[in-house]
C-alpha cells in the first residue's frame, strides 16, 4: 500500500461555479468578452470579438451547417414485423461477450485541445466538460478518458517556470514536420494536475501517452507525476500511437518494421525499470497499430505479448473505416476529396460495424489467451477530422451505438472515440471559439448521444454480457442486440437506420422470453430519435435534447424526460409477447425489468454552473452578442484611448472572484489531493 500526495488544489473554480450557481442560478452577468479564454495557448494574446461576424458562424467543420439527403429506402424493403424469441437466463445462450463496463465508450481527446476542452489549468476546468462527463458517469460509475493522440509523441513535460506565466499548454507548430500538421507540445506537469481535479469532481479515470519519437533521449516525465498524481485513477500508458505509421509520417526511416518497434518498446520498458519514480510498471498499452503495413498479428509474431506481458496492462489497435484528408489536407497529396454524399450509406447499416471489426477478432480472441483487455484505443467515422453532414448526423449516432455494442459483443474491452479542434467534423461535443466563450455555449456532437446511450444499454455493474441477434432474418437495416447482466435478460436494444417521414416503416419487434422469469408483464422503453439519419441537430434521447442548435449547450438535458410503458399480451400459445415499436429512424433501448430502468435512471444530477462573473465592480450587464451589433466601439481599437473600466484592457487576466466568497476560497485553497493506492 503507498500513500500518493499532490500538491495542488481540488478544482476551485468549479467549486466556485458551485458557489455561484446557489445564488444566481438563474443570472448570467456578462463581461468582457472572452475573459474567460483570455490566457491562449500559443501564449500570444486575446482575440477580441470587435464584430457582429463572430456572432453568425461561417467556416469551421465543427459548426459546419451542411445537411445531407437520407438515402433512399432499401430494395427490397425489411419486414416492418417480426418475432424477437430470447432466452431469460444467460446460462442458456451460447455466443455471449464477456463481462463489459458501462464505461465501454469514452473519449480520445488530442492532447494539444485539452485548454479549449477541458480547461486552462488548475484554477479554471470547464464547467460544460464536467457537466458531459457527469451525465456519463453518473448512469455507468465512471468515465474514461485518453488524452494524447499525434500530439503525444513529440510532447516534451518541462517545469512551469519553461512557460509563461499562466500557461500549461504550448504549441510549437513551425516545428510540425508530419502530413497532417501536428504541432509540437511543451506542456507542464500542471496538465496532469488538471485531469486529477477533474477525477476529483466526476470521477474520470485516464490514458496518457508517452513520447515515443526518439528512444534515445527518453522522456518519462509524464509517467514519473501521472503515477503521483492521478494514482488509481490512471488507467495506463501508451507507448507508441500508430507505430506503423511512422515511416510514412518521416517520423523513422523507410525500413522501419514492426521488429523495430518491438525493439524500442524494449528500451522503454528497461528505462521504466531503471527509474526509482515509476514504481508501477505493469501499466503499459500497446501496440496501438493503425491501418498503416502491419498488421497486429505482424506484431503478435514478433513475441510482443509474451516478452512484455509482465509490463503490459492492455493491447490495443486504432482505426478509421475512412479518411477525408484530401479535403482537410488538400496540398499534402492526399488525392482528390470524397463526395461525402455518395459515402453517407456507408455508415448506414449494420455490416459498417461488423466489418470494421472482423479483421480484429483474432486478436480479441488472442488478448482473451493472454489475460489482457483488448482496446480499440481511437476510432471515429473518418480520419482527418471526418465528412461534415456524415459524421455529425443521427446517421453518425445510429452508427457509432452500433459499432459500440458491435465490438462489446466481440469481446474488446473498451473504445475510445476521438475529439479534436474546431476544424474537425466528428466531434461528441465542441467548446465555442476562444474569441466566442462570451456569449456563446458549446455545441453537442451527435455522436455525444452514442455514448450516453451505451451507458445506460450496459448499466453500471460491470457484468454485462452482449449478443447480436441477428434480428429480423439478420437484416442490415434493422439490427439488435440483448443485453444480459447479473446472468438475466436486462435490456434489448434495437435499431432502424431507415429514414421515412410516413411511418410506414416503423418496424414492430413482438419480444418473447423463454426460461428464467419469462416473459414479463409489461417493459419500459426509452427511445433515441431524430427526424431524418441526415439532421444534425434536434436529437432526443427518451424525449431530451443537449441542445437544439450549435452554441447552444451547457452540458445539462433540457427537456422532461419521457419513458414509454409497453404492456406485454398473450401470444396465444400461453405466454406472453412485448410488441416494441421502434421508428424510422430511430433506436429503442428495452428494459426488461424495474431495476434495469432504475440502474439507468439517476436519482440526482450534479451539474456545474456555466454562469461566469468576470467583472465585480462598476459591472454593467450588457450581452456581447447584442453589443457587437451597435454603434459603439471599443476603446483599445481607438488610437491613445485604452480602457477606462476598472480591471479591463491592461488587467485582462485579473482573478475572477465572485463577491463574499473570497475567504472561503482562500480557506479551499489550502487543500491537497490525496490518492490511496492499493
Amino acid at each position: 500500500m503507498r500513500m500518493l500526495v499532490g500538491l495542488r488544489t481540488v478544482a476551485l473554480s468549479s467549486l466556485f461555479f458551485l458557489l455561484i450557481s446557489n445564488v444566481t442560478a438563474a443570472v448570467t452577468v456578462y463581461g468582457q468578452t472572452g475573459v474567460i479564454s483570455q490566457v491562449q495557448t500559443d501564449g500570444s494574446s486575446p482575440t477580441a470579438t470587435s464584430s457582429a461576424s463572430s456572432t453568425f458562424y461561417t467556416g469551421l467543420a465543427a459548426y459546419n451547417t451542411t445537411v445531407l439527403t437520407a438515402p433512399a429506402l432499401p430494395n427490397p424493403l425489411p419486414a416492418t414485423q417480426f418475432q424477437v424469441q430470447l432466452q431469460g437466463s444467460s446460462q442458456d445462450v451460447n455466443g455471449l461477450s464477456i463481462a463489459q463496463s458501462g464505461a465501454f465508450l469514452g473519449f480520445s481527446i488530442e492532447m494539444s485541445v485539452v485548454t479549449q476542452v477541458i480547461g486552462l489549468n488548475t484554477s479554471f476546468i470547464n464547467p460544460v466538460f464536467l457537466n458531459l462527463m457527469a451525465l456519463l458517469s453518473q448512469r455507468a460509475g465512471r468515465v474514461d478518458i485518453r488524452v494524447g493522440g499525434n500530439t503525444q509523441e513529440t510532447a516534451v513535460l518541462v517545469d512551469s517556470s519553461s512557460l509563461p506565466a499562466g500557461i500549461m499548454i504550448q504549441k510549437d507548430k513551425a516545428a510540425s514536420s508530419n502530413p497532417t500538421e501536428t504541432p509540437t507540445l511543451i506542456y507542464s506537469a500542471e496538465l496532469i494536475y488538471l485531469l486529477s481535479n477533474v477525477s476529483a469532481l466526476v470521477n474520470a479515470r485516464w490514458y496518457l501517452g508517452i513520447p515515443m519519437n526518439d528512444t534515445t533521449n527518453l522522456r518519462l516525465g509524464i509517467a514519473e507525476v501521472a503515477e503521483a498524481v492521478l494514482g488509481q485513477n490512471l488507467l495506463g500508458l501508451q507507448l507508441g500511437n500508430e507505430p506503423d505509421l511512422y515511416a510514412g509520417h518521416g517520423h523513422r526511416p523507410s525500413t522501419y518494421s514492426q521488429f523495430d518497434y518491438f525493439g524500442e518498446f524494449g528500451v522503454v520498458v528497461q528505462a521504466m525499470q531503471d527509474d526509482a519514480n515509476i514504481p508501477f510498471r505493469n501499466n503499459l498499452i500497446g501496440p496501438s497499430v493503425a491501418t498503416g503495413s502491419w498488421t497486429p498479428e505482424m506484431v503478435w509474431d514478433t513475441g510482443f505479448i509474451t516478452s512484455y506481458t509482465s509490463s503490459l496492462i492492455a493491447l490495443s489497435v486504432e482505426h478509421y473505416p475512412d479518411d477525408n484528408c484530401a479535403a482537410a489536407f488538400p496540398d499534402s497529396g492526399f488525392g482528390d476529396p470524397k463526395d461525402t454524399q455518395a459515402v453517407f450509406s456507408d455508415y448506414l447499416n449494420h455490416t459498417s460495424g461488423i466489418n470494421i471489426i472482423a479483421p480484429y477478432l483474432n486478436s480479441s480472441a488472442i488478448a482473451q489467451q493472454s489475460g489482457k483487455p483488448f482496446l480499440m484505443f481511437e476510432t471515429n467515422s473518418a480520419s482527418c477530422g471526418g465528412f461534415p453532414g456524415v459524421s455529425d448526423s443521427f446517421g453518425a449516432t445510429l452508427w457509432a451505438l452500433d459499432y459500440g455494442l458491435q465490438m462489446a459483443a466481440s469481446n474488446f474491452s473498451g473504445a475510445l472515440l476521438h475529439v479534436g479542434g474546431s476544424d474537425t467534423a466528428y466531434n461528441p461535443f465542441t467548446p465555442p471559439p476562444t474569441n466566442e466563450t462570451g456569449f456563446h455555449e458549446w455545441t453537442i456532437g451527435s455522436t455525444f448521444y452514442s455514448v450516453l446511450v451505451m451507458t445506460e444499454a450496459l448499466g453500471n455493474t460491470n457484468t454485462s454480457q452482449v449478443i447480436d441477434i441477428q434480428a429480423n432474418n439478420n437484416n442490415e437495416f434493422t439490427p439488435g442486440y440483448a443485453i444480459y447482466e447479473q446472468g438475466s435478460l436486462s435490456r434489448v436494444a434495437l435499431f432502424n437506420y431507415m429514414t421515412d417521414p410516413s411511418g410506414a416503416n416503423d418496424y414492430t419487434a413482438s419480444i418473447g422470453v423463454s426460461g428464467g422469469n419469462g416473459t414479463p408483464s409489461q417493459v419500459s422503453v426509452k427511445y433515441l430519435q431524430a427526424p431524418s439519419v441526415a439532421v444534425k441537430q434536434n436529437i432526443t434521447w427518451a424525449g431530451q435534447t443537449l441542445g437544439t442548435d450549435i452554441f447552444k449547450a451547457d452540458g445539462r438535458f433540457q427537456g422532461s424526460e419521457s419513458v414509454q410503458t409497453v404492456t406485454c399480451t398473450s401470444d396465444g400459445n400461453g405466454g406472453n409477447v412485448c410488441n416494441v415499436k421502434v421508428p424510422a429512424p430511430g433506436f429503442a433501448l428495452v428494459f426488461m425489468s424495474d431495476g434495469a430502468l432504475q440502474e439507468s435512471s439517476p436519482t440526482s444530477v450534479s451539474t456545474f454552473a456555466t454562469t461566469s462573473v468576470t467583472k465585480t465592480v462598476n459591472t454593467v450587464t450588457v450581452d456581447p452578442s447584442v453589443l457587437a451589433t451597435s454603434n459603439g466601439q471599443d476603446g483599445k481599437v481607438r488610437a491613445g484611448l485604452g480602457s477606462t473600466s476598472k480591471g479591463s484592457a491592461n488587467a485582462a487576466q485579473s482573478s475572477i472572484v465572485a463577491p463574499g466568497i473570497a475567504t472561503l476560497l482562500a480557506l479551499l485553497a489550502g487543500a491537497s489531493i490525496f490518492r490511496l493506492r492499493m
